[in-house]
């Protein structure tokens, strides 16, 4: 559609050079001016700007320039007329566009809320690649979110209708950061109620939200004050803790990354120990950790023969090459 529209620019802007030669053409044969005060007479007469002609124009050359005006006036609304089609037809076709992509997302994360943290979340999102939709609908966002090139939904995150739209009940994860503590709730309430498997991580601005949103649903609740205030303790008591930390997120040149990978049916982890596994050896990989959420067991460092099953969560640290070979097996 929007191709078609296109080409009848191209063509309506082809017409207009042509009638701009022929103007110019036709006011050196009739007046016999040079082509300077032609084309000036020319333009002047299709942009109906109502300068005085730069000579006195014979009958024939009324004649002409009324022609020219009806002519080029016509050809100009239709520039104009068509020109503002393909904007509003390209900007729908970027946004048909984008609600398929959206569509075709499955086990992906919703960002719901894109303030400063949103912002935040979102960039860590990209940075490991992973799939996510953002749902906002405070429009002062809407230019950013299109310049970074995110799929999102302008509608209200507390409502059923924009989280279906953002594929819900596919979906792997989702983070509600919203500007107030009532939404967040909200949001959490009713992605549970659509997908009750989905993780929601909710933030809490409160200290009283925090149970509120643990009974809507939440699986895990942040609260910022909390979190940072302990973070710039941490780093007051154990600077170099914490720059380790730092290295393991990713926020440091090294690459050295902390994962959880969990081992799928079919495995070729499955019933091994770790000693039988290549990661200390062949990948120099550090298996931190093994989590059995059915059973509710966390064992930290684990022993050399502790059997890895189906299920299981390992939390490991390595390079990203690495984790990402361990990841395949």
């Amino acid at each position: 559609m929007i191709e078609k529209s296109i080409s009848h620019l191209r063509n309506a802007i082809l017409v207009l050079l042509l009638i701009i030669v022929i103007g110019t053409s036709g006011f050196m044969i009739i007046e016999g001016w040079n082509i300077t005060d032609a084309l000036y007479m020319t333009i002047i007469t299709i942009t109906t700007t109502g300068f005085e002609e730069v000579h006195p124009l014979s009958p024939h050359g009324e004649l002409f320039t009324l022609v020219l005006v009806v002519a080029s006036f016509g050809t100009v609304i239709y520039i104009g007329g068509t020109g503002v089609q393909i904007l509003i037809e390209s900007k729908f076709f970027r946004r048909k566009k984008m609600l398929k992509k959206i569509e075709r997302l499955e086990n992906h994360y919703i960002v719901c809320g894109f303030g400063r943290m949103g912002s935040h979340i979102c960039q860590e999102l990209r940075e490991e690649n992973a799939d996510f939709v953002v749902i906002e609908n405070n429009e002062e966002n809407f230019p950013k979110l299109e310049k970074l090139g995110y799929l999102h939904d302008t509608g209200d995150a507390s409502q059923d209708a924009a989280l279906l739209r953002t594929g819900i009940t596919k979906a792997k994860g989702l983070v509600a950061v919203l500007s107030s503590d009532a939404e967040n709730v909200f949001t959490t309430l009713s992605a549970k109620s659509l997908n009750p498997k989905i993780f929601v991580v909710a933030r809490a601005i409160d200290y009283s939200t925090e149970p509120k949103l643990l009974k809507a649903g939440a699986d895990r609740v942040v609260k910022p004050y909390e979190l940072g205030g302990h973070r710039m303790a941490e780093i007051l008591l154990r600077p170099g803790v914490l720059d380790f930390i730092e290295v393991v997120a990713g926020k440091k040149t090294v690459d050295l990354r902390m994962e959880e990978i969990t081992v799928r049916k079919n495995s070729k982890m499955h019933k091994k120990t770790l000693a039988e596994l290549p990661l200390r050896t062949d990948l120099n990989v550090i298996v931190v950790a093994i989590q059995n959420e059915e059973k509710g067991i966390f064992v930290y460092n684990p022993k050399s023969d502790t059997v890895v099953d189906e299920g299981n969560k390992l939390i490991a640290i390595g390079e990203r090459s690495s984790l990402d070979k361990m990841k395949e097996l």
